[in-house]
């Protein structure tokens, strides 16, 4: 998975980078296929923002779904946390929709008698 960090006006942790590349690389335990992310950081300057200055983009392209999720907070890596979980949930309903879920009863089993 190849992950693409873009800053716009921001100025972010110094340790955000390795945040995001651990929390993106979680999310290989669904079998989604994810070739490219970007996460893109913004910073408003506008004081009517207040609280909600920074917003982080997620957006994952390639053979895999499209993917997007943003959110905005007090800093990057407070909005990164936000995006982030929205991100994973719909990476989680992709895969729950993509898994087999054959629900067997005992009924429907065919059970020979003569074995036991």
């Amino acid at each position: 998975m190849e992950i693409i960090i873009q800053l716009r006006n921001a100025q972010v942790a110094d340790d955000f980078k390795g945040i995001v590349s651990t929390k993106l690389k979680a999310l290989t335990r669904f079998n989604v296929k994810l070739e490219r992310v970007e996460v893109e950081v913004i910073e408003e300057k506008n004081p009517r923002q207040g609280k909600h200055d920074h917003k982080v983009v997620i957006t994952s392209r390639g053979a895999g779904p499209l993917v997007r999720a943003e959110a905005a907070e007090f800093n990057g890596v407070a909005a990164f946390d936000k995006a982030i979980e929205n991100f994973e949930l719909q990476i989680r309903k992709i895969h729950e929709r993509a898994k087999e879920h054959g629900r067997e009863t005992l009924r429907d089993r065919a059970v020979d008698l003569k074995n036991f």
